[in-house]
């Protein structure tokens, strides 16, 4: 039943058909550490009745790491990768178990997805991805997605969860992402001091002069709301909408009442290699263009040529992400690059007919092609 619909407004979520929930460490664990056993049971009912009335859930869940603090002994999240893998090791076990247990309660089957970054922008591991998501789903199972926290190393993580869902809502062709946590929804101030809620968001002009928190105090968790509003905003100016609430409404959510902040959809949905290049590729190099390369690439849509370039800077090899700056240093794109960071400053101002014609064929290419390019109106965030 895969679904391409773009819900309109919030209250169409009672009718979709697809829908990805994330849920954050902070409302399945502890301050201490280990799994809150009534909050997984909660939000697993939750979801289990949803998915009994006929629509497909995909519960990307964070809590691995959070939930392997207190049986290794822990008194708090680890900083050092080593350690972090080591508590996603025991805790995804764990997790996964009172997952089967509480969706079982209801007779819904749950299935364990562990991705990395590479499972989600190599063509190959993606189709593997998508089949294995599909095939779950065919069979009525609720696909429980987390990162592949015990092996995936600083290179090639997503950073947090809140990303990784949207990426996942895109590879599941879904309706709708719905991001739970313990923060009922986005305000323009602190909570405590009277701030008013944000209903819904638009677009970025929305947001502007809004302090967005980081990680609560729990510290179990690696984003807070700033990740999920750029999680909600990644989904939504790619065609799919978001919701960000509270996982005690995630009910209420799923039945499109009036809770939380509704990030409208904008756009048109995108491949998921062009958002991880958007959002999350680590960037290995820099291009500066020249004004008529600029205007080319981030206006025109065009391939970026050699003689657009001006100057190269970092280490990369061909195929690595590398951004593309104007004179001002403003970013105007960002693509997978051709050529390694020792050949591509020979060819700089130079035509691909002279340079096919001096050093062979092969060199008469694009830098970066405009299938493998994402271009930005305004800069994008650091």
């Amino acid at each position: 039943m895969t679904s391409k619909r773009t819900l309109r407004t919030r209250s169409s979520l009672d009718t979709a058909q697809r829908v990805v929930v994330k849920v954050g460490s902070s409302s399945l664990t502890s301050v201490a550490g280990g799994i809150d056993e009534q909050a997984l049971i909660s939000l697993s009912d939750v979801i289990a009745e949803r998915r009994k009335q006929g629509t497909e859930i995909i519960l990307v869940s964070s809590g691995a790491i959070a939930a392997g603090i207190a049986p290794l002994g822990l008194d708090r999240r680890p900083k050092d990768l080593a350690s972090q893998q080591a508590a996603a090791s025991v805790g995804q076990g764990l997790l996964m178990s009172r997952y089967n247990q509480s969706f079982g309660a209801h007779g819904v089957k749950v299935g364990q997805l562990v991705l990395t970054a590479d499972d989600l922008i190599r063509r190959s591991h993606y189709a593997n991805a998508h089949r294995a998501l599909e095939r779950l789903l065919n069979f009525g199972v609720v696909p429980i997605v987390n990162e592949n926290d015990a092996v995936a190393s600083h290179e090639i993580r997503f950073g947090d969860n809140d990303r990784l869902a949207a990426l996942v809502t895109h590879l599941a062709k879904a309706d709708a992402m719905i991001l739970l946590s313990d923060v009922d929804s986005l305000y323009d101030g602190p909570p405590q001091h009277g701030a008013q809620r944000i209903s819904q968001v638009n677009g970025p002009a929305d947001l502007e002069d809004i302090k967005i928190g980081s990680t609560g105090a729990a510290g179990v968790g690696t984003g807070g709301m700033v990740t999920k509003v750029d999680a909600a905003r990644m989904a939504a100016a790619s065609g799919i909408p978001a919701l960000v609430t509270s996982t005690d409404q995630a009910a209420q959510a799923l039945a499109g009442d009036d809770v939380g902040t509704w990030f409208a959809a904008k756009g048109r949905r995108k491949p998921i290699r062009l958002l991880w290049l958007a959002h999350l590729a680590r960037i290995e190099g820099t291009l500066e263009l020249d004004d008529g390369a600029s205007r080319a690439v981030r206006d025109r849509r065009r391939s970026l040529l050699p003689a657009g370039i001006t100057h190269v800077s970092g280490n990369f090899e061909a195929g690595d992400p590398v951004e593309m700056v104007n004179r001002q240093g403003d970013v105007v794109a960002r693509g997978l690059v051709n050529y390694d960071s020792e050949e591509l400053p020979k060819m700089l101002g130079r035509t691909t007919r002279d340079l096919a014609r001096e050093l062979g064929s092969e060199y008469e290419r694009s830098v970066v092609h405009v299938n493998d390019l994402v271009a930005f109106k305004t800069p994008p965030p650091r």
